[in-house]
């Protein structure tokens, strides 16, 4: 195949990136673009993603942990200070307060004295995604779907070079989807935002307004079935356009997309070989021209362990730049054009993302079928992980080649970088001041034209963007969706009746019948997730688990404070606590739960904690009192049901 005679331009290099305070990031920014970055991506705390100010109760030990807080325009302000907006392509991985980051952007642009109609950028804004794996949902789907397309009909005709939905299936493979379930719940979730935006707009500027729908894809370690999946997507994004909605300029048919690669499959032993597993899983999405993503962002290796620091992520961006500038792939046609095994496998994901996408339509579209998809994964995930646990999936120094050498890049600082936990005072200080000095009349008739326009189904971006000019808060703007719309809570995925996986557990089920009858009632586990993290795999497949293994489970999902697990542990006795927090949020989590416990005369009850946890943090916790704590090293869950079970017999008790 002869190399083309002019390159390729290069794919937009980003980094994910944000912590701590808008002035921190802002310098990480600063420093990532004259490393030679070429988009921003934006990566806000949990608070601010999911619509809470950082002085709420939810957000006690959020802060800053994994992503920027930004709660109203002045630290909107400080993010971008000396980044001129009107120069930048920027993403925002914002979702439920998508409509609100996105008013307060545009603000800070026109301070600036942009041209917002020129502005170049993305905000995530899909929220399906968000009620079937990573949570930062806020109200339920149908006004939820109702904004998103607000967003993308306001930018259609206001910031008309603005990506207003980016299709997320990025969190779907991280819950343990399939390639036919990520391609098929991807573009379910597509088509149910362009069935709410056709009628909105004239059936002339409709293809233009499908052009501007983007994607985001996750790729993962089975490089060259990931890189089939792509193709499929393309071939199977053009069918839809095509044949679903009439769209004949392919240009608007064209499956544009950003990448993360794979996070679930970054590990915490023997964490410098994650290097190796990003590099191939950036090849998934850069190596066929057809299916080559329009940008790339890539994890740092040490994101098992914790935060990454400024020069893990350096090392991510320096892999990216060696590819797109070192190499000659960018001067080359497409490798794969008419490879017969690449054609076969593209064709059999096609065949079985239309099977599901059909049996999705069948149901009434994506909205309708979220309990559906929701279950569909928490199972794929449960098959994934009995894989690693039997040894069918080799994964290199967890299951197999366990022993190896020292790693010098844990030295000094302990490999990752830890946020100062005086962050979140501060940041309230600043909330407060900010609060204090804006002019309250203008804001309470900003917030009552936002709950107006939400009550009467108006576009409510005019309305955010005024409020965003007059010093609303994220939380207020918040308050005025749920007070309209209501709270949610998604489905857990996890059925109450035991599966039909019973392959090693009769030992198991043994022992938690033993101790059940020592108790005289059935061994009752309370999983909870404490804080604003939704991240709720590992708790959905530890429920899944000890529920097979015949424990009574309470699992309610996810987003509670520490007093509703306190008074659920209270309600139904329970035997074992079990809690998990992937956020970086668990010190001060778990220490006001256990003082809670404490408290309300519960301290005998076992505590058991899993999440993405230091080592000297795990011997804190242990310090208050938590009985075990679980990273993700210890991946056999089996081991995790053996000790609950021994927890929650009373002769061990005693022996204690």
């Amino acid at each position: 195949m002869m190399p083309q005679p002019n390159k390729d331009r290069p794919w937009l290099i980003r980094t994910y990136a944000g912590h701590s305070t808008a002035a921190a990031s802002n310098a990480l920014y600063r420093s990532n673009l004259a490393k030679g970055q070429t988009g921003l991506s934006v990566a806000f705390d949990l608070p601010t993603q999911t619509g809470y100010d950082s002085d709420h109760v939810l957000a006690r030990g959020e802060v800053g942990k994994v992503g920027v807080p930004v709660s109203h325009l002045g630290d909107m302000r400080m993010l971008f200070k000396d980044i001129p907006l009107d120069q930048m392509n920027t993403s925002m991985t914002i979702n439920a307060t998508a409509p609100w980051l996105l008013s307060l952007y545009i603000a800070v642009a026109e301070e600036q004295g942009a041209d917002v109609s020129a502005l170049q950028g993305t905000v995530q804004n899909d929220l399906i995604k968000e009620y079937l794996s990573r949570g930062t949902y806020i109200c339920p789907p149908a006004p939820s779907l109702k904004m998103i397309a607000d967003v993308a009909e306001y930018c259609y005709t206001s910031v008309p070079k603005w990506n207003p939905m980016n299709v997320c299936s990025y969190h779907l493979q991280e819950a343990g989807a399939t390639p036919e379930q990520e391609l098929a719940f991807a573009l379910a979730t597509a088509t149910a935002v362009l069935d709410q935006l056709k009628p909105r707009v004239d059936p002339a500027d409709f293809p233009a307004l499908v052009g501007r729908i983007s994607f985001f894809v996750n790729a993962g370690i089975r490089f060259v079935t990931e890189m089939c999946k792509m193709r499929a997507f393309v071939d199977l994004w053009d069918e839809i356009c095509a044949e679903r909605y009439g769209v004949e300029d392919p240009k608007y048919r064209r499956f544009r997309y950003g990448v993360q690669v794979n996070s679930l499959g970054l590990t915490e032993q023997q964490p410098e070989n994650n290097v190796y597993r990003i590099l191939i899983e950036m090849l998934a999405v850069t190596l066929s021209k057809k299916a080559r993503a329009r940008a790339v962002q890539l994890p740092a290796w040490n994101e098992a362990l914790g935060l990454p620091r400024p020069w893990d992520q350096q090392w991510s961006m320096r892999m990216q730049q060696i590819l797109a500038y070192e190499t000659d792939l960018l001067e080359f046609d497409d490798l794969f054009d008419g490879n017969p095994a690449v054609d076969a496998k593209v064709e059999e994901l096609k065949e079985g993302a239309r099977a599901e996408l059909a049996l999705l339509d069948g149901m009434g579209g994506a909205i309708d079928a979220i309990d559906y998809m929701k279950g569909r994964l928490v199972e794929s995930n449960s098959d994934r992980l009995g894989r690693i646990e039997a040894g069918e999936t080799v994964v290199v120094g967890v299951n197999k080649w366990q022993q190896g050498e020292p790693s010098p890049l844990m030295t000094g600082d302990g490999g990752i970088m830890v946020v100062d936990p005086a962050v979140e005072a501060e940041q309230i200080d600043r909330l407060n001041a900010w609060r204090a000095e804006r002019n309250e009349g203008d804001v309470k008739a900003a917030l009552a034209d936002l709950r107006a326009a939400a009550a009467e189904g108006r576009n409510v971006m005019p309305a955010s963007i005024v409020a965003a000019k007059v010093g609303v808060t994220t939380g207020e703007w918040a308050a005025q969706m749920r007070a309209v719309h209501g709270e949610y809570r998604g489905p857990t995925g996890v059925g109450k009746g035991q599966s039909n996986k019973t392959e090693g557990l009769d030992d198991l089920r043994n022992a938690v019948d033993a101790v059940s009858d020592k108790l005289g009632r059935r061994l009752k586990f309370l999983v909870g997730k404490p804080g604003l993290d939704g991240h709720s795999n590992g708790a959905e497949q530890i429920a899944v688990r000890a529920r097979d293994c015949g424990m009574d489970i309470a699992y309610e999902g996810i987003r509670l404070t520490p007093a509703e697990i306190v008074e659920a542990a209270r309600r139904d006795a329970a035997h074992v606590v079990g809690l998990s927090i992937l956020s970086g949020s668990h010190i001060p989590l778990v220490e006001d739960l256990i003082a809670q416990m404490r408290d309300e005369g519960l301290g005998h009850i076992p505590v058991i904690v899993g999440g993405i946890i230091p080592d000297d943090d795990a011997a804190r916790l242990k310090a208050m009192g938590v009985a075990r704590v679980y990273t993700p090293k210890d991946f056999e869950l089996n081991t995790i049901m053996q000790d609950i079970v021994t927890l929650a017999d009373p002769a061990a008790v005693a022996a204690e």
